[in-house]
């Protein structure tokens, strides 16, 4: 049977073993091809083919549920589910989703983009199957490195005292996540199965079947299977934890074994009550450069299939702004033994992997675990440490209580670094970094600010960690501005202080973080059409430059605000507020994200469908304000060339 030619899942049901061996072998081929044309995630769904296939050869997915921990390990499941002709629209805007979307798919039974969910929504359907008197399996799939995460311990911890409920997880051990899987738990997966004892007595085996004089030296292909049954002696070992959690635990499973898996899911489906299925697999399976680096190709651009290198950009760009951060936090911590950078499981995204490589002593990795995080950091600004958590906005959205308990409401020194800011292009809504603007505006006792460009982030960097008390700054995804770079003796800005860039009588327009450099764009178009601005980098959220914008908003009259971020409570909220407080009822337009889901696309078209370039924002200021002009805005040509 051709992949292509599935367009249910169930019709895997009956393939023999040989034919399920070439379903995985197309899956592998469609997987690279899609990726590495328009880049994606790819180590995580190579590692994960055979056991997909396996499981779902013994479930009825018309009935049954499965729940994809993350989503970004669902590529196989998507070709089994009835998406291999849009495959090649992966990520993109209106194709396939890259993560798991209940829209999208009847058989994606729950939707992730966040790690550790998975044994939390799929214990739930179990509940609620139960409690509604139905009969359907219900699987939850989760790798090692989301076992960090503390949300998935507390779901283990959970259905580990529900006896009578049928309830199957399946671990995908791939003794790596994004970055290797730090923690007890994965130290000790990986210390059982590469133990001394455990090598000992299968190597011992191999050795004394050699030494028999009918063998010749050769391990005959009956008792080649013996050798790894004596690795699975470590199984009461391995599995004493979740044995004593609660659940039957099975394993560990080759995950490449479609015939060894099929015949354990089987089992597991009867015994009945929570079980374990611990499966061993090899992350990037299949394709040699992404078994050989496993952190670099767990996700990538599109790239050479033969070489395995990613397409050269066509016009050098400068650097990002997570590298320019990275770049300036090893600079710091290299003069400042107080300085600690702290990551959860995500150090090459943050730019953390430069300060892990050059000072090493001052850099944590918590796992995936944001919560701990930061209240980690918390007790170590207590001892007088000044910890940089350099976290992405969405993820943060996880450890809102302890940036409030353990942080703001006890004026703690952490620094925040919020990577990710704004729209972040195909990872699509769990991802995009909408709401760190108007979740952090509430947060007491804390300093938020955002640089306009990559210079002015190496000041800030300096200006939160001389503050005495919480700060946050918030950096987009992406390359910087192309500006010069200090390299030392970065001047820390006065807190609260914003910096008037132009000057200009019709207009004034006060933009935060990224949106600076498109402010000023909207400035240039509108003052071709008679429209002179004034604008304001705001700098800082909180606190707010009341002494720079007030006289301004009551001397021109008409205020606008620009950010990357959503307008419900946002930057915009905050200047409206601001000026309410004082009495200065102006005209005011605010201009960002609406209160929508920003879905999967380039950032570029994601801001074209809201409305945020330069000539969008002119044309709305100008109707907003019923102004008439007598000159009308450039062509989008233009409008490109004026940006470039």
């Amino acid at each position: 049977m051709r992949l292509s030619e599935l367009s249910h899942p169930n019709q895997l049901h009956g393939l023999s073993i040989s034919e399920l061996e070439d379903i995985a072998c197309q899956i592998r081929e469609r997987h690279l091809q899609v990726v590495s044309t328009s880049g994606g995630h790819l180590g995580p769904g190579l590692g994960v083919v055979e056991l997909t296939i396996a499981l779902y050869q013994t479930l009825d997915l018309d009935h049954d549920r499965v729940v994809w921990d993350v989503g970004h390990q669902a590529y196989p499941h998507k070709l089994l589910t009835g998406r291999y002709e849009n495959f090649d629209t992966l990520r993109q805007q209106k194709g396939v989703a890259g993560y798991l979307k209940r829209a999208e798919s009847t058989f994606d039974h729950f939707g992730a983009g966040h790690a550790s969910t998975s044994i939390s929504a799929a214990l739930g359907m179990a509940l609620g199957r139960d409690q509604r008197g139905e009969d359907f399996k219900c699987v939850a799939v989760i790798g090692d490195g989301a076992l960090t995460g503390g949300m998935a311990l507390e779901a283990i911890n959970h259905a580990g005292h529900l006896p009578d409920t049928p309830f199957l997880v399946v671990l995908n051990d791939n003794d790596m996540s994004i970055s290797p899987p730090v923690g007890a738990l994965s130290t000790y997966l990986n210390r059982m199965r590469h133990s001394a004892p455990v090598q000992f007595l299968s190597d011992s085996v191999q050795e004394s079947v050699k030494n028999l004089p009918f063998m010749g030296g050769e391990l005959p292909p009956e008792l080649k299977s013996l050798k790894g049954s004596m690795r699975r002696l470590a199984v009461p070992k391995v599995g004493a934890v979740f044995e004593e959690l609660g659940f039957t635990y099975m394993g560990p499973i080759d995950g490449h074994d479609i015939a060894e898996l099929i015949r354990t899911f089987h089992v597991a489906h009867k015994v009945g009550g929570p079980v374990l299925v611990h499966v061993v697999t090899t992350k990037g399976k299949g394709y040699p450069y992404a078994e050989a680096d496993q952190v670099g190709y767990h996700a990538q651009s599109a790239f050479d299939l033969t070489t395995g290198k990613s397409f050269p950009s066509k016009t050098p760009k400068p650097p990002s702004y997570s590298k320019v951060f990275g770049q300036t936090l090893v600079k710091i911590c290299e003069q400042d033994s107080r300085v600690i950078g702290i990551t959860a499981a995500m150090a090459t995204g943050t730019g953390l992997d430069l300060l892990q490589k050059a000072v090493p002593k001052q850099y944590v990795d918590v796992g995936i675990a944001e919560q701990h995080a930061v209240t980690l950091a918390a007790g170590m600004a207590c001892e007088g440490m000044r910890p940089v958590c350099a976290i992405y906005s969405t993820f943060l959205q996880r450890a809102y209580d302890q940036l409030i308990h353990d942080v703001g409401i006890q004026k703690l020194p952490v620094t925040f670094v919020l990577d990710r800011a704004g729209i972040v292009g195909a990872d699509g809504p769990t991802h995009q970094g909408q709401y760190d603007i108007s979740y952090l505006r509430a947060v007491p006792n804390f300093t938020v600010m955002a640089p306009k460009d990559e210079s002015e982030l190496q000041r800030m960097l300096v200006t939160c960690l001389e503050h005495d008390g919480p700060a946050a700054l918030r950096i987009p995804r992406g390359s910087g501005e192309g500006v010069a770079l200090i390299e030392e003796g970065w001047e820390a800005l006065k807190i609260g202080r914003g910096e008037l860039l132009s000057e200009g009588d019709d207009l004034l327009i006060v933009a935060y973080g990224s949106m600076v450099y498109p402010a000023l764009e909207t400035a240039k178009l509108l003052e071709k059409t008679g429209l002179r601005s004034t604008v304001i980098n705001a700098r800082f959220l909180r606190p707010l430059d009341q002494a720079l914008i007030h006289p301004l908003a009551r001397r021109i009259g008409k205020v606008i605000t620009m950010e990357e971020g959503a307008l419900a409570g946002g930057f915009g909220s905050a200047v409206v507020e601001s000026l309410s407080d004082q009495d200065l009822l102006v005209p005011i337009l605010r201009i960002g994200i609406p209160d929508q889901l920003v879905d999967h696309a380039s950032p570029n078209q994601s801001k074209e469908a809201l409305g945020l370039t330069p000539s969008q924002m002119a044309e709305k200021i100008i109707e907003r304000f019923g102004i008439s002009v007598t000159k009308t805005l450039i062509s989008k040509s233009e409008e490109q060339t004026l940006q470039s």
